[in-house]
């Protein structure tokens, strides 16, 4: 068994922080949730100059941190500082997704996996002692599995044990959005004596039984109770004179296109004595396309605004009244949890694009705070039994 990796620190005024680095750094939501936690990212990558403006807008430029614009298949295992004790990946899920081509996870933009793994190797010694990543679910089925075993046999070669484990946003903020974590460590937690739960369904048990894989399960409080509600607080409230609110023959196109379903449940929503909030996605269904209001006071899954059938529209219905329009940079912002972003001088079609390729701030706090932090310090066992750890 490998020792535990020294705890990596850097000094920041009265404090020590743990270092890390962010590959496909996108706008910086890994940033945040892991900052909240205790640890510093030193460097940040990625190739697209829209969302590098966005990180930057928010968070300036930091003295000893250095971000890196273009492609990760050009960086190199001596361009990372030394003083790292986590990397985190979120590389891109086009090729994993339900909603791309499937190819997997040797093809396309998500093979950028293999140039994450790479640059590791090249670090040799300096590498961090525990690596991170974070795609869609899809990933857990890609190819029956074998890209999943893929991923994790080449962690293994690079001295990572690999725990696998999925957590849904919904379980901090009002939207649906399952994801994928693989936690890598040199030097692993003991096991966790509940292998199946819910932050490690059924579907994801091959990876651990598979003889040929090092894995381990560590042990984790129980995530928050999923959200049922909540929607609605975050909407933004514009006034009826609002230019962002469709014109009447939009709607009407809108309404027009609703199943009778869908149109019983608008009907009920714009029938109440209260106002109500909804979102709806576009879909094609038998070749017509139609618009779906979720039935619950729940975002849908955020998405980057590449289409007309990836952005979200907020249906806003009671007191006789329907009005329809598209959801704002900010309302996309509160439900990834980064209520504050700074969105001075960003594009709308920016922000959206931005959020929605991001990762749900609480999501990786929690992982952070829970799993990270207490694996860097060599505190898993202890801080996975201490009360009081799930809230949050």
């Amino acid at each position: 068994m490998n020792q535990r990796p020294d705890l990596k620190v850097i000094k920041t005024g009265q404090s020590q922080a743990i270092g890390a680095a962010e590959f496909f750094a996108g706008i910086g939501l890994v940033r945040i949730g892991l900052e909240g936690a205790g640890f510093q990212v030193r460097w940040s990558n990625d190739y697209s100059p829209d969302k590098r403006d966005m990180y930057l807008g928010h968070f300036g430029q930091a003295e000893g941190h250095a971000f890196v614009l273009g492609d990760v298949g050009e960086v190199s295992g001596s361009d990372l500082p030394d003083d790292l004790s986590l990397a985190w990946a979120s590389f891109p899920c086009t090729d994993l997704s339900l909603a791309g081509d499937r190819e997997g996870i040797n093809s396309g933009e998500s093979k950028t996996f293999w140039d994450f793994t790479r640059i590791l190797r090249e670090m040799g010694d300096r590498r961090p002692g525990i690596v991170a990543l974070e795609n869609v679910t899809g990933l857990a089925t890609s190819h029956g599995g074998d890209d999943l075993a893929a991923a994790v046999r080449e962690l293994n070669s690079l001295d990572y044990s690999v725990d696998v484990l999925t957590v849904n946003a919904r379980r901090f903020v009002p939207q649906s959005r399952p994801r994928l974590f693989i936690v890598g460590a040199v030097a692993p937690p003991d096991d966790s004596p509940e292998p199946t739960s819910e932050l490690r369904p059924d579907w994801l048990q091959d990876v651990f039984g598979d003889p040929t894989l090092r894995t381990h399960r560590a042990a984790l409080p129980p995530l928050p109770t999923p959200l049922t509600s909540g929607l609605s607080s975050l909407v933004e409230r514009l006034p009826a004179t609002d230019t962002r609110w469709w014109p009447d023959e939009r709607v009407a196109a809108f309404t027009d296109s609703l199943s009778p379903l869908q149109a019983d449940r608008l009907a009920a929503l714009r029938a109440r004595r209260t106002m109500s909030w909804r979102t709806a996605y576009r879909r094609t269904r038998h070749g017509v396309a139609v618009w779906e209001i979720r039935a619950d006071d729940v975002s849908g899954c955020l998405r980057t605004a590449r289409g007309g059938s990836s952005k979200q529209a907020v249906v806003e219905a009671g007191r006789g009244q329907v009005r329809v329009r598209w959801m704002t940079p900010r309302e996309y912002a509160r439900l990834m949890g980064a209520d504050d972003f700074n969105l001075g001088g960003v594009r709308t079609n920016q922000a959206l694009y931005g959020f929605g390729d991001a990762v749900c701030v609480p999501v990786v706090s929690w992982l952070a705070r829970h799993y990270l932090a207490p694996l860097v310090h060599g505190e898993m066992n202890a801080h996975a039994a201490a009360p009081g750890l799930a809230s949050g």
